[in-house]
């Protein structure tokens, strides 16, 4: 009998304490609104900061969108998971096995998802305050980065040369700063790869070897680190 009433209070005392939280019982509509809003407005301020500063080469807005959806959903799993201790460790055990195979081309990209994620995790905790102020704070940092990178930037000049224009190409060669990324050279042709920087977006460099007697092409392409012959 003592047994019993022993084995009641316990299972009582962690029902009260660890299966339920006091936060479950201010989880009302207005706070899930609330979290729910503030992720949403963070991540819009994630998702216009990367369409309008994006320095990679090709733009991919399903990407963007997809940091939109990780803010909103990590929000509501850190609302759930906050209100319930079986609810998060059967969470836990969820996401333990998914799997995603999907790859990030550009590192970058990884520093926005985990930004996204942290607004997710700052709305769905409540913390309003803190994550609108990172948020910005971080997007002033970016953007502010972004706009000092763009005074010079590195580009790949690709030069596709025949073998007597060897000469008057190494002579305008001389005037840049440059970098050799790759050189191939055939029985009639040879082909460069140069990392060179540009102010301003000046491409007044493509002039100069589009006159030459025996250059057949000149191409000019933003650098970013990600160059593989």
């Amino acid at each position: 009998m003592l047994c019993n009433v022993a084995a009641v209070s316990v299972s009582s005392w962690i029902a009260e304490n660890f299966l339920t939280s006091p936060q479950l019982s201010t989880l009302s509509l207005g706070n899930i609104l609330a979290s729910l809003l503030v992720a949403l407005g963070c991540s819009l301020v994630i998702y216009f900061v990367y369409r309008l500063f994006y320095r990679g080469v090709v733009y991919n807005d399903n990407f963007n969108l997809l940091m939109i959806l990780v803010a909103l959903v990590t929000s509501f799993i850190i609302m759930t998971i906050s209100s319930n201790l079986v609810l998060s460790l059967g969470m836990v055990g969820a996401l333990s096995i998914v799997r995603f195979r999907a790859a990030v081309k550009d590192p970058l990209d990884v520093g926005f998802l985990f930004w996204a994620i942290a607004v997710g995790l700052t709305a769905g905790a409540r913390l309003y305050l803190p994550a609108i102020i990172a948020t910005l704070f971080v997007a002033l940092v970016y953007i502010l980065m972004t706009v000092l990178r763009k005074n010079k930037t590195c580009y790949l000049l690709i030069l596709r040369y025949t073998a007597a224009a060897e000469e008057v190409v190494s002579g305008q060669l001389a005037s840049i700063s440059y970098r050799l990324k790759n050189k191939t050279c055939t029985d009639q042709m040879t082909e460069l790869t140069l990392q060179v920087k540009v102010k301003n977006n000046d491409a007044q460099i493509l002039e100069r070897f589009q006159t030459l007697d025996g250059v057949k092409s000149v191409t000019l392409l933003e650098y970013a680190g990600d160059y593989a012959s």
